[in-house]
């Protein structure tokens, strides 16, 4: 082999790997600057005095879902959601970093009892939701949601992670 051949598959090889390099550098970016989508959409229900609300949520049940959440977000249609699993039951506190959307807060007990609702949370806020009691999952859904459907700690919330539907 020639000596400007050698210095023609080094050339080959630098490129090669910086391509390589750049590639899963872009692959990193994407991954941070999307929001994080849970997997598919499950059926929640929420009895209250009023009737029975159907929502379609997404289930954030690891721990890179739960941190990442509605963050990014631009939009959250009404009648769709998130439910953060923070099983087992535990005191939980969330805040609305990273979230361009106003949302409604709903901590939910092991037992599908809702225990508190934080309304109309403050975008991209660093303030500290607390769940008042120990609570297994946070249901967010777009703010005015609890108070349009008449939704109120007590209220029962049927899913599979309660032990319903």
């Amino acid at each position: 082999m020639t000596v400007d051949r050698l210095h023609e598959n080094s050339r080959r090889s630098a490129i090669i790997g910086l391509l390589i390099a750049l590639i899963a550098a872009v692959g990193v970016w994407v991954l941070q600057a999307a929001p994080l989508r849970a997997a598919e959409l499950e059926p929640l229900e929420i009895v209250t005095k009023s009737g029975v609300h159907v929502f379609s949520v997404e289930l954030a049940k690891t721990e890179q879902q739960r941190m990442t959440g509605l963050m990014y977000r631009k939009e959250l249609p009404e009648g769709r959601g998130m439910l953060f699993d923070f099983s087992p039951e535990q005191n939980v506190s969330m805040w609305m970093k990273n979230t361009f959307i106003s949302l409604d807060m709903i901590f939910i007990r092991s037992d599908g009892r809702i225990l508190r609702i934080a309304e109309n949370t403050t975008p991209q806020s660093e303030k500290i939701i607390p769940s008042g009691g120990p609570a297994k999952a946070v249901l967010e859904v777009i703010a005015g949601t609890a108070r349009k459907y008449g939704i109120e700690p007590g209220d029962r919330v049927a899913h599979p992670l309660f032990g319903s539907r």
